[in-house]
């Protein structure tokens, strides 16, 4: 397989909108270039830049090194991985692994974007470990380069589809999704990255706002419930896409009556990456990617071979397919079926709800009399009448037998539940 530049942009194109400044392709090519020299010969880059600038700059610096960069990994995970090391955009005084500052310095004259073999391992991302210990996934660089092109295809990003568009991003680039469409689309679309931070529903607006038109909005559900929630439109919109959890049909439609954009929504996982999407507010199933074939227990990724699915797939006919929640989420009570993301869902319609989760008991396919257990935040209501909201709409079998009220569920920043954390709350062995 021939290998793939590093960018395949001009040098002249805008790649990122930083504090008022606009970015070309070649400033980025000399920065990355500046300082994977100063990088250590050998080695994995665990790349912690808050500047989502100076994450890109230390991917491809890294990239041009010949390192892979850890994608998800938690502290311990790095520090065991040979010749790693930080990238980081500010000083780390109590770091445990060598520290490199991405100080975007940039050398003397202009550089091209280097060719990089396409069966180099490019990202390693390591499951987040919700349900258990997080596995690595080599990430091949070829594969990674036929994703962003699949993706610029189906979201229209490609240069023969109108002008460069700004991407505004509430999620990190160092999550596998935020990863392929904030630092690996500015490298293969025509799309320019905001570098600032934008986590609050102030900052996302104030980010949107200070980027040109054809905006974007890369998000999570959860993020998108706060934002709604304060009910001040953002500047106009080409889309909002959102992934890491299911998308409420109820929410996705909110967004395009409120907001006047369309809602895609990202269908993916750390093993293959992003395969599918699917408009949210009008349609149940979903539609691979260009040159992506996903069937039950299967997908095939171009670059990457067969990958196992952890989800329950049903085929609609002409490549389609419906999402039936994960594998390891279907429970069986009752000689009835029913999977965790569908409960969740209905919980989340009873009014009143802000957030839910139910959760299976780790004994539930030995012990005849395990049951599903609820943790919900309701301000206001009563476990009470949220369970008589729960029979309306549930068969018995599935009613919770234990529902916790809590103030918050303890998420993290892309709305994940660690099955750890959920087990704590209702005293139950993690």
């Amino acid at each position: 397989m021939p290998p793939d530049l590093l960018t395949s942009r001009d040098v002249t194109e805008i790649i990122c909108h930083r504090d008022g400044e606009a970015v070309t392709v070649g400033r980025f090519l000399a920065q990355a270039a500046t300082l994977a020299a100063r990088l250590p010969e050998h080695g994995q880059a665990v790349n912690i830049c808050a500047d989502r600038y100076a994450a890109l700059v230390g991917f491809a610096a890294a990239l041009w090194r010949g390192h892979p960069t850890l994608l998800g990994a938690r502290p311990g995970a790095a520090t065991q991985a040979e010749g790693a090391y930080l990238l980081a955009d500010a000083p780390q005084p109590d770091a445990t692994l060598p520290v490199v500052l991405v100080d975007l310095a940039c050398g003397p004259g202009t550089f091209a974007p280097p060719a990089i073999p396409a069966d180099r391992i490019a990202a390693i991302a390591f499951t987040s470990g919700s349900t258990g210990a997080p596995t690595a996934h080599p990430k091949p660089w070829g594969s990674l380069v036929q994703g962003a092109a699949a993706a610029a295809a189906r979201f229209g990003l490609r240069a023969q589809d109108g002008s460069p568009a700004s991407l505004v991003a509430t999620v990190p680039p160092q999550h596998m999704y935020g990863f392929e469409t904030t630092l690996m689309l500015p490298l293969h679309a025509a799309v320019a990255i905001h570098a600032g931070a934008s986590f609050f529903p102030g900052d996302v607006l104030a980010a949107l706002e200070a980027v040109p038109p054809r905006r974007i909005l890369i998000t999570t559900p959860l993020h998108l419930r706060v934002l709604l929630a304060e009910g001040r439109r953002p500047p106009d919109l080409l889309a909002v896409i959102s992934a890491t959890a299911p998308l409420s049909r109820e929410m996705a439609g909110a967004v395009e009556r409120d907001w006047g954009a369309p809602m895609l929504e990202i269908y993916g996982a750390t093993e293959a990456g992003s395969m599918a999407s699917r408009r949210s507010a009008t349609e149940d199933t979903w539609l691979p990617y260009e040159g992506i074939t996903i069937r039950p227990g299967l997908a095939e990724i171009p670059g990457l071979g067969a990958v196992t699915l952890s989800d329950a797939v049903e085929p609609v006919g002409e490549g389609r397919f419906r999402l039936l929640g994960r594998v390891a989420d279907l429970v069986k009570l009752g000689g009835k079926r029913a999977s965790l993301a569908d409960l969740n869902r209905v919980l989340a319609t009873v009014p009143g709800v802000q957030d839910g989760v139910f959760l299976a008991p780790r004994d539930l396919e030995r012990n005849p009399a395990a049951r599903l257990a609820a943790i919900v935040v309701a301000p206001g209501r009563s476990a009470t009448e949220i369970l008589g909201a729960l029979r309306g709409r549930l068969d018995p079998a599935f009613l919770p037998r234990r529902l916790e009220m809590v103030d918050e569920l303890p998420r993290d920043s892309l709305g994940k539940l660690p099955r750890a954390a959920l087990a704590r709350l209702v005293q139950e062995e993690p």
